[in-house]
């Protein structure tokens, strides 16, 4: 990153950066559109299994994956004052903290069985779910530290190393689906947990590749990050925990909030959990975007406040908010527009595509109130900021979304009778976030201008 005072200088750089990070999120997200298209071809029973594992997994691992993602402020920051030779012995330090994770993760996966009687799963559609989570318990360490991996490089300002490997893992993950879940040239056809082997061992690829980058290429050797390990160093392992452990929480009760929906709708048959699954699945797939160009923001507004240089960091802030919301409106329109095509492309069954094209209605608005939240929590943590956002996650997504959609679906709520449909839980939970999103906005203009405050101060 160079510093360039214009801000058109800023839309080009944060543009680049996010559509570099953009590829790489969309051949990820891939993963799972692989994975829904051919489980819905195999069977309408293996979409709705889907629906239910993928929810609980992704929980897992994009909380976890938050504590991790949270890190790149403070790599930045160091990238940005010109102190690279610090940054390996944080890398180092921040091992220990992604270990914790990995065991973590990795005994929800093995053993859903509790939460999957709590959320009153369908008995027939227990078995698949624990056998596909199985596997994918042993893919997610390899997940979190290429997660890793792609946080330093992004933090220095490296997007393109991180997308050209999801790019080659995208083309081996999408022949192994299929040959794993239908068989074929003597391997016997595995169904939905055929999808979960493929993901193993494409992320097993992905991260000998990071290995083999990171000891190999010039860019990364500034960093010296192949010295010997260092003991815990509790005090900056601390700091990591301070800034991950609520940033990472507050990923948890927002995808938590979407995983115990998918959970609740299961209740409402196989057509409900696979229209679900359709809508889940174009929404993570819109969300790609915001999240690309908020890792872009956030890299750019912490190398900035790591160069000594506030104003350049709010003006970087501020072209963020512009893009998201640019982004979001062209998106939540396509979603509105294409509803009965994008939902025909993953299922042809006619009831589970009328459903799907109604709750894209609701998921219009929903990502816009996403793509505004998420740049500003991501904003937010360059300036050290997640205990709020992690209070306003718990009281609104988890009461007024989760508890509200509840309601609506099964109880009614106030004047309005129980809908016993998905759409009660993406309604419902799009007025949450929207909500949110209004609060973080608020939140993130008084930081700003409360960094602003000593630029105002008369020269001594």
């Amino acid at each position: 990153m160079t510093r360039q005072p214009r801000s058109n200088s800023e839309i080009r750089t944060i543009a680049h950066h996010a559509g570099t990070v953009l590829v790489g999120q969309l051949a990820v997200m891939a993963f799972s559109v692989t994975d829904t298209i051919v489980a819905g071809r195999f069977a309408e029973g293996a979409l709705a299994a889907l629906s239910v594992a993928s929810a609980i997994f992704i929980s897992v691992f994009v909380s976890l994956m938050g504590v991790l993602q949270a890190l790149l402020p403070v790599w930045a920051e160091l990238h940005g004052a010109r102190r690279e030779h610090e940054v390996g012995q944080s890398v180092r330090q921040s091992l220990y903290l992604c270990g914790a994770t990995i065991v973590i993760g990795m005994a929800i996966l093995l053993y859903p069985g509790a939460l999957l009687r709590w959320t009153q799963v369908p008995d027939g559609m227990r078995e698949e779910v624990e056998r596909y989570l199985g596997v994918l318990a042993f893919a997610l360490a390899p997940a979190l530290l290429f997660r890793l991996f792609s946080t330093l490089s992004q933090s220095l300002g490296l997007p393109k190393v991180v997308t050209a490997l999801q790019i080659v893992a995208l083309f081996i993950k999408l022949p192994l689906s299929i040959w794993f879940t239908f068989g074929g040239a003597g391997l016997p056809a595995m169904g939905l947990v055929g999808c979960g082997w493929a993901t193993l061992v494409v992320n097993w690829l992905l991260l000998g590749s990071a290995v083999w980058l990171l000891r190999n290429e010039q860019t990364y050797k500034a960093c010296r990050i192949w010295e010997r390990i260092e003991p815990p160093d509790w005090r900056q392992i601390g700091q990591f925990a301070r800034l991950g452990i609520p940033a990472g929480l507050a990923v948890l009760v927002e995808v938590t909030s979407f995983t115990l929906m998918a959970l609740f709708i299961a209740r409402l048959g196989t057509a409900a959990s696979a229209a679900h699954q359709i809508a889940s699945n174009l929404t993570a797939l819109a969300y790609m975007v915001p999240l690309s160009l908020a890792i872009a923001t956030s890299a750019r507004v912490s190398w900035w406040l790591g160069a000594g240089d506030p104003a350049h960091a709010r003006r970087a802030c501020r072209t963020g908010v512009l893009l998201a919301v640019g982004c979001a409106l062209f998106l939540a329109g396509c979603m509105v527009v294409l509803r009965q095509p994008l939902a025909n492309i993953y299922s042809d069954n006619p009831q589970v595509i009328a459903v799907a094209a109604t709750l894209l209605l609701a998921t219009a608005l929903y990502h816009l109130a996403d793509a505004v939240q998420t740049l500003c929590v991501f904003v937010l943590r360059c300036y050290r900021i997640t205990v709020a956002p992690l209070v306003i996650y718990c009281t609104l997504l988890w009461g007024v979304g989760l508890g509200g959609s509840y309601a609506l679906a099964y109880q009614g709520l106030g004047p309005w009778p129980a809908m016993q449909s998905p759409l009660a839980f993406w309604l419902m939970s799009a007025l949450a976030l929207l909500i949110t999103a209004l609060l973080f906005s608020a939140l993130l203009w008084r930081t700003l201008q409360q960094s602003a405050r000593p630029l105002l101060k008369p020269a001594p």
